[in-house]
C-alpha cells in the first residue's frame, strides 16, 4: 500500500518567504486532504482544503487547484491566509515574543474514493520567523519615549524606519522585526496603550514623535540620514501628519489605509474627552477634525446600523460638509519626501480609498516632485499586513471601545493586498533609499 509523503520548502524561513508544498504518494487521481495547525500566542488556528491527486500521485499547492476547503482554486499559501482560531474570536497572528517562530504542522490524509486502500497520512512542519538569525531587539524607555528599537543582523549603517500602530495603540513589533530582518534599523514606537503612557489616544502631542525621530537618528546614526515612516489606519493619519509638520525629519512616507483628514479620538478616545474630542496637539493647540462644527456629521449610520457595524458609514457622513472637511484636511503638499498609499476598495472603518484619492489629487495638483505611489486593493479591507498571515477576521471588539465592527473586506481579496502591499513597500523604499543617497552624493 503506498503511503503519503509532504514536503514543505524552504522549511524554515521568514515569515513574508512563499513556500512550496508538495504531496507524494497517492494514487492517480484520488481525493486526498492537506491540513495546516498553527499555534499563536498559545491559540490554535485550523484549515483545510481538499485535492485531486495528479496522473504520477502528486499534489503541488502551487499548481493544483483546491475543489473544496477553506480555500478554493490555486494558491500556493491558501492554508495559512485561511485559518481560523479553534477558539472563537481569538485575532492574534504572533506570539507575544516576536522572536519566537511560528509553527504550523501540515497534514495530508486520504478522502474516501471508491476501490482505492487508504493511504498512511503523512505531517511536516513548516517554521516562519519574524526575525531573523542575528537580528537584535531592545526596549526603549528614555526621553519619556516607550517602543522597541530592531537592529539588523548585519554591520551598519542601516536605513531607518519608524513604525507607529493605528487605534489599537501599543507597540507594532511584528513588523518592526521584519523590516530589521529585510535591513532597516526599525523603531516601533508607542503613542497610547503601552506602559507609562495613556490608555488612549486623545490630546497625543505631535512633538512626541518628532523626539522619535530625532532619538532614532541620534542612536543609529542612520545611513544617508534616511528615516522613513511607516503607519497604518490612525497611523497613516498620523503618518501623513508627521510628513507634513515635520517634513524635515521624514525621508519617506507608507501610509497603510490612512486617511487624508484629521480626526476625533473617535473608538480609541477616553471617555472623558469622548469621541468627538480632538486626537492631536501641537504646540499645546487641539488640530482642528474632521467631527469639528461639522453640519452633517452623524454617528447614527454606525452606531444603529446593520451588523456587522461599519464605521466607515459614520466617517461617509462628515464628508458631506466641504467647508468642515477642508478645515480638518491634512495638508500633504507640505511633505518633502516620496509617499505611499495603499487602500482597500471595501474598508469598514473608513474609506480610505477615497482618503488616499483626496493625498493623491492634492499631490498631483502641486506637481509633488517626490514619487508617489498608491495601490487601491480590490475587495480588500481595513486590515492589511503582510504576507501568509490569517485574514479571516474581519469583525472584532475595538480593543479601545470594545464597540463590535467590521474591518470588511473578503479574507481571499485581504490576502492578496497582504502580499502585494509588502512588495509594494520593500520596492517603494529600495527606491526612495537610493534616490536619497544619490542626493547626498551629489556635489
Amino acid at each position: 500500500m503506498p503511503n503519503f509523503s509532504i514536503e514543505a520548502s524552504p522549511a524554515d524561513d521568514l515569515i513574508d518567504v512563499p513556500r512550496r508544498i508538495v504531496v507524494r504518494g497517492a494514487h492517480p487521481g484520488e481525493p486526498v486532504r492537506v491540513s495546516s495547525s498553527t499555534v499563536r500566542n498559545g491559540v490554535e488556528w485550523q484549515s483545510s482544503a481538499c485535492f485531486i491527486a495528479d496522473a504520477h500521485g502528486d499534489v503541488d499547492l502551487s499548481r493544483n487547484r483546491a475543489v473544496d476547503g477553506d480555500y478554493t482554486g490555486i494558491d500556493a499559501m491558501g492554508l495559512f491566509w485561511s485559518q481560523r482560531p479553534l477558539q472563537e474570536g481569538k485575532r492574534d497572528n504572533f506570539h507575544a515574543d516576536v522572536a519566537e517562530p511560528l509553527v504550523t504542522t501540515l497534514t495530508v490524509s486520504s478522502l474516501s474514493a471508491p476501490g482505492l486502500a487508504p493511504c498512511t497520512p503523512a505531517s511536516t512542519q513548516l517554521v516562519q520567523r519574524l526575525a531573523a538569525e542575528g537580528v537584535t531587539r531592545r526596549e526603549v524607555r528614555e526621553e519619556g519615549l516607550v517602543g522597541t528599537l530592531f537592529l539588523p543582523a548585519t554591520p551598519g549603517p542601516h536605513p531607518a524606519v519608524m513604525i507607529v500602530n493605528g487605534s489599537g495603540g501599543g507597540i507594532n513589533e511584528p513588523r518592526a522585526a521584519l523590516y530589521a530582518s529585510r535591513g532597516y534599523a526599525a523603531f516601533a514606537l508607542a503613542y497610547f496603550k503601552a506602559p507609562g503612557l495613556s490608555d488612549y489616544i486623545s490630546n497625543t502631542p505631535l512633538e512626541y514623535f518628532a523626539r522619535g525621530l530625532d532619538w532614532l537618528r541620534a542612536q543609529v546614526q542612520p545611513k544617508d540620514d534616511f528615516v522613513a515612516i511607516s503607519g497604518q489606519s490612525r497611523g497613516g493619519e498620523l503618518v501623513l501628519l508627521l510628513g507634513s509638520v515635520f517634513p524635515g525629519k521624514v525621508s519617506a512616507v507608507l501610509a497603510y489605509v490612512p486617511s487624508a483628514l484629521v480626526h476625533s479620538g473617535q473608538n480609541a478616545a477616553d471617555p472623558a474627552v469622548g469621541r468627538e474630542g480632538p486626537t492631536w496637539l501641537l504646540r499645546g493647540q487641539p488640530l482642528p477634525h474632521q467631527w469639528q462644527d461639522n453640519r452633517t456629521a452623524s454617528w447614527k449610520p454606525f452606531d444603529e446600523g446593520p451588523s456587522p457595524h461599519r464605521h466607515e458609514l459614520a466617517m461617509l457622513t462628515a464628508l458631506a460638509d466641504p467647508e468642515a472637511v477642508a478645515r480638518a484636511r491634512i495638508p500633504v503638499e507640505r511633505i518633502t519626501a516620496p509617499v505611499l498609499l495603499l487602500s482597500a476598495t471595501d474598508d469598514g472603518s473608513w474609506p480610505s480609498a477615497l482618503y488616499c484619492k483626496i493625498v493623491s489629487d492634492k499631490l498631483v495638483e502641486v506637481a509633488h516632485p517626490w514619487p508617489v505611489v498608491w495601490r487601491n486593493y480590490v475587495d480588500a479591507g481595513h486590515s492589511i499586513l503582510f504576507p501568509f498571515v490569517p485574514t479571516t477576521q474581519t469583525t472584532y471588539a475595538h480593543p479601545v471601545s470594545g464597540r463590535i465592527s467590521t474591518g470588511g473586506g473578503e479574507p481571499r481579496a485581504n490576502a492578496r493586498a497582504d502580499f502585494d502591499s509588502w512588495q509594494q513597500a520593500q520596492a517603494f523604499l529600495r527606491e526612495a533609499v537610493d534616490k536619497h543617497s544619490s542626493q547626498k552624493d551629489s556635489p
